[in-house]
C-alpha cells in the first residue's frame, strides 16, 4: 500500500508518456503515478495496450494520429522526424495539472494556457543531443542527411522546453543535461524501485552465472560485456531483446546465453542467484542496478551516469573506468574477491523505494500549484 497524499485526490490531473509499447523503467514510473491519480487520462503518441500493465490500461488513453498507422507500435522509431508534428494531433488535456514523462517528445503536448505542466524528464531527447554514433553509426552519407535533421530537432526540443512549468530530473546526471541543453533549472526526484517485488532470497545464491537485464540496443554497450565474457569464459546470462540481439548472438561464445524476454518471476530468480549484475553502459539513471541490489546482489557498472548515484562504491558494487574488455574484466575480478553483505546491499536500494518518489513528487506538485 502506497502513502499517496490526501491532497492528490482533489487535483484534476492528467498524465502523458512518449509512447506505450512496453513495460520498462519509465512505464513503471507512469504506473505508480496512475495509482496516485486513478482518474487521470493518459495522453501518448501511440499505445499498444497488450504491452502495458493492467494498471495503465484501467485509464482512458488518448493517442495521436499516428495510432491509425498499421503496425505502428513496431515501427514508430522510423517516424522520428514526424514525431513533433504528431504531437500536435493529440487533443489538449482537460486538466489543471499535467505530468509528462519525457525522454523524447511528450513535453511538447499542446496545452490550455491555465494548465500547469510538470515534466518528469528521463533525459533531453537522447537521439538529438547524445550518443550520435550509437544510434546512427559513422556512415558519412547518412550523416549528411541525419545531422541537419538532428540540428532542427535540437532547436525544436529546446523551444518546447518552454512549454514546461517545472522540470524534474531523474538524477544529477540528467539535471546537468537539462541545464546544459535547455538552460533551465530542475528539481531531482529519483525513480523508484519496487522493493516489495525485488527481495532477498531465503536461500544462499547459487552464483553460477553473472547477469545482464537490459534492452539490447547500441548505447547499452551489451556488446562490450559479451566480448569481455567471451574472453573470461565465465557463464553470462542476458535477459532482454532489441535491435542488436542477432548480431550479439552471432559473436557470443557458448558461455553467453541469451534468454530474451522473461517473466518477472524468472527475473527475480535470476537476480537472487547471480554472482553479480553487469551494467556496462552510461545510463540516465538505471533502475536495473537497484532491482539487483534490492535482491542483495552486487553490481559492476561503468563509472559514469546515473549508476554513480545509486551504487555505493565497494559496499554495493564496483565501478570500471573505461569501456574496454580489460577494464570490465578487472572490475569483475575485484567483485569476485570482495566479501559482500547482502542485507547492506539491499539497504541501499531501500533508499529508492516508492514512498521516497511519492514524497519528492508531492514536494514539486505543491510548489507548482502554490
Amino acid at each position: 500500500m502506497y502513502n499517496f497524499p490526501e491532497e492528490w485526490k482533489n487535483i484534476n490531473a492528467g498524465l502523458c508518456h512518449d509512447w506505450l509499447t512496453g513495460m520498462r523503467g519509465g512505464e513503471r514510473v507512469l504506473e505508480l503515478l496512475c495509482k496516485g491519480f486513478p482518474d487521470a487520462t493518459i495522453s501518448t503518441l501511440i499505445a499498444n495496450r497488450e504491452s502495458v500493465s493492467d494498471i495503465i490500461n484501467q485509464h482512458e488513453i488518448v493517442t495521436s494520429a499516428m495510432q491509425k498507422i498499421p503496425n505502428i507500435s513496431q515501427h514508430y522509431r522510423r517516424f522520428l522526424p514526424l514525431l513533433p508534428f504528431a504531437m500536435k494531433t493529440i487533443p489538449k488535456p482537460d486538466c489543471d495539472l499535467l505530468i509528462t514523462m519525457n525522454h523524447c517528445v511528450a513535453k511538447a503536448i499542446p496545452l490550455h494556457k491555465e494548465t500547469k505542466h510538470i515534466c518528469y524528464c528521463f533525459t533531453p531527447m537522447r537521439y538529438a543531443w547524445t550518443f550520435y554514433e550509437e544510434y546512427f553509426g559513422t556512415n558519412p552519407v547518412k550523416a549528411a542527411f541525419v545531422k541537419p535533421l538532428l540540428a532542427a530537432l535540437r532547436q525544436w526540443d529546446k523551444k518546447t522546453a518552454l512549454n514546461v512549468t517545472q522540470f524534474v530530473a531523474i538524477s544529477e546526471h540528467i539535471q546537468k543535461r537539462i541545464k546544459k541543453f535547455y538552460d533551465l533549472d530542475s528539481e531531482i526526484v529519483y525513480p523508484h524501485v519496487a522493493i516489495d517485488q525485488w527481495t532477498l532470497s531465503s536461500k544462499k545464491p547459487s552464483q553460477e552465472f553473472d547477469l545482464i537485464v537490459s534492452a539490447i540496443v547500441p548505447y547499452k554497450k551489451i556488446d562490450l560485456a559479451v566480448e569481455a565474457y567471451n574472453k573470461s569464459g565465465f557463464p553470462l546470462r542476458v535477459i532482454g531483446t532489441g535491435s542488436g540481439l542477432e548480431r550479439l548472438k552471432a559473436i557470443a561464445k557458448p558461455n553467453v546465453t541469451f534468454l530474451e524476454r522473461q517473466s518477472d518471476e524468472s527475473i527475480l530468480e535470476h537476480y537472487q542467484n547471480c554472482r553479480m549484475l553487469i551494467f556496462p553502459g552510461e545510463e540516465d539513471f538505471g533502475i536495473v542496478p537497484l532491482e539487483a541490489q534490492a535482491c542483495g546482489r552486487p553490481v559492476v557498472a561503468f563509472d559514469k551516469g546515473g549508476a554513480t548515484e545509486t551504487i555505493v562504491r565497494d559496499k554495493s558494487g564496483i565501478f570500471f573506468k573505461e569501456q574496454t574488455v580489460e577494464s570490465l574484466n578487472e572490475a569483475v575480478e575485484k567483485c569476485v574477491a570482495t566479501d559482500w553483505n547482502s542485507e547492506e546491499i539491499r539497504a541501499n536500494a531501500e533508499k529508492f523505494g516508492p514512498d521516497n518518489f511519492i514524497t519528492g513528487m508531492d514536494r514539486v506538485i505543491k510548489k507548482v500549484l502554490r
